[in-house]
């Protein structure tokens, strides 16, 4: 795997679990973390949002709010792009996440 491939690919979520670990230390009393993700790994088969929900939940965090956004990029509306069913139906959200009582 290329340095590109590393950079935009998590193989195995560990940034995404590692951040999620990590977060609440940093948190003040009553902060919050905010993560922008898209649901494209979920389309895929490479991430399921069950486990996305319980490795908040395991880092001791809740998820106070989220923002969606649907795609509005050409490859959203190209129909002859392979990866065209996931990307039309990804939303990239903004998760509002503090620590858990």
């Amino acid at each position: 795997m290329g340095l590109l491939d590393q950079a935009v690919y998590d193989e195995g979520s560990q940034m995404l679990k590692g951040f999620l670990a990590g977060l609440r230390e940093h948190l003040c009393e009553g902060g919050e973390g905010w993560l922008i993700l898209s649901d494209l790994a979920e389309h895929l088969g490479l991430r399921s949002r069950e486990a996305l929900l319980g490795w908040i939940a395991d880092a001791g965090l809740v998820v106070l709010g989220r923002l969606d956004a649907k795609p509005v990029h050409a490859k959203a509306q190209d129909s002859t792009d392979p990866l065209h069913a996931a990307r039309s139906a990804e939303v990239t959200s903004l998760w509002r996440l503090g620590a858990a009582g």
